[in-house]
């Protein structure tokens, strides 16, 4: 038998999904499984959304522009306005979910073996658009104590080498649920200034911030040849499955290598433009009910885990993501025993081990990342089976416990 490329052998398995089948098996045997693994919303998507789509008329389903149609740009020209993010339609192209968005920036403004920094924990996935792209993810390291502030400039300085071509961040950040402040941005910008880097800028949850505001990386000064936002609609107006995102920068030579990428896949989908399109034309109001709704489930959850003996967790200032330290000796082999050892009155709760969000071996191993992602209700019941779980975990940690306890003082 052939054997697969060395692409096929690196390209790790999603750590969010690897434990569905422990959870399908205590689904099985009755057991109710609280869902904060992945950031699937229960939201409802907007009807106006859905009934663009169904009252769509048109006779043949034909390609859209590579870039996107542009009807679609062009509104989203208008949405990004009310951010003061100042672009044209054609500084914007139309991506098969804020996936693509990042691999397309991977592979048009980097070579194969050149390295990207992430501060750590990151979102799971960029390690798998790192490999589909053939290049290297350096990371530093964010602190829990700190709430995963943004390190020091001097740690990115050391982490810097001949190879280094970007800087990636995510804000608000998954998994942490932290918001970068403007300031945090300019140290960001003195770095991609100095050693000339991309700064790729995951916004996905751009609307979801809590404890402060969100500033673009596309506000700051002197930066239109360096930044490039990757954007999705998937978590804006919970339509994950819509699978649309966007690409926006003003370097016009990444828009022309990344269009040749575009052109290659042919066109983003059809229906889920025309849902996108819709969405823009929302009530200006509507993502307020929307965010109070989460702030106070984020209230719930970190309230609720800060009074668990030995829980720690740093209050996330936007998304919907919350990363918890716990006094466990291994976050994979607990968050497998929650679902094919444990149950408290037939439920039991599902979590994404804090190891998948790390790059740096040993590290994430007493910590998980929660998606408050249910209803308030649901996720105090969620904690309560944690609680119970921790009290006879074979694998409990006193002076974990001990250091939590320390920490949350």
């Amino acid at each position: 038998m052939p054997d697969i490329s060395q692409r096929g052998q690196q390209m790790p398995p999603s750590p969010i999904r690897k434990l569905v089948p422990y959870a399908e098996a205590a689904k099985k045997k009755g057991v109710k499984v609280y869902h904060l693994n992945i950031g699937q919303p229960d939201i409802e998507t907007p009807k106006p959304i859905l009934d663009a789509v169904r009252h769509s008329e048109f006779k043949v389903l034909e390609y859209s522009h590579s870039a996107g149609n542009e009807s679609y740009r062009r509104k989203l020209v208008t949405y990004y306005e009310r951010f003061d993010i100042q672009v044209n339609h054609q500084q914007i192209i139309v991506t098969t979910g804020g996936s693509e968005a990042i691999l397309f920036s991977f592979m048009a403004c980097l070579d194969a073996g050149d390295e990207v920094i992430v501060p750590e924990p990151f979102y799971a996935n960029y390690n798998g658009f790192a490999v589909e792209a053939g290049v290297s993810i350096r990371t530093i390291t964010a602190d829990i104590e700190t709430g995963f502030a943004l390190p020091a400039m001097q740690a990115f300085e050391q982490a810097i080498t001949p190879r280094t071509k970007a800087i990636l961040i995510c804000n608000p950040n998954n998994p942490t649920g932290y918001l970068y402040s403007q300031e945090e941005l300019e140290v960001l910008k003195q770095l991609c200034l100095k050693y000339n880097l991309y700064l790729f800028s995951d916004e996905a949850y751009r609307e979801f911030c809590y404890t402060g505001t969100h500033f673009s990386a596309m506000n700051l000064e002197g930066m239109d040849n360096h930044v490039i936002i990757m954007d999705t609609i998937s978590k804006r107006y919970s339509a994950c499955g819509g699978r649309i995102g966007a690409l926006v920068t003003k370097n016009q030579q990444v828009l022309d290598a990344v269009m040749k990428f575009a052109q290659a896949r042919l066109s983003p989908p059809s229906f889920a433009q025309i849902a996108g399109e819709a969405a823009v034309d929302l009530p200006a109001d509507y993502f307020d009910g929307i965010k109070a709704e989460y702030l106070a489930r984020r209230d719930v959850l970190v309230e609720k885990l800060n009074n668990i003996p030995g829980v720690f967790c740093p209050n996330p200032g936007g998304a919907f993501y919350a990363m918890a330290r716990l006094p466990i000796d291994d976050a994979d082999k607990f968050c497998q025993w929650l679902l094919d050892s444990f149950s408290h009155e037939q439920q039991t709760v599902m979590m994404a081990p804090g190891t998948g969000f790390y790059a740096t071996a040993g590290l994430g191993k007493q910590e998980v990342r929660m998606a408050y992602v249910l209803n308030k209700e649901d996720i105090a019941k969620a904690m309560i089976c944690l609680e119970k779980a921790l009290e006879i975990y074979p694998g409990r940690t006193v002076a974990s416990a001990a250091h939590a306890k320390e920490s949350s003082r």
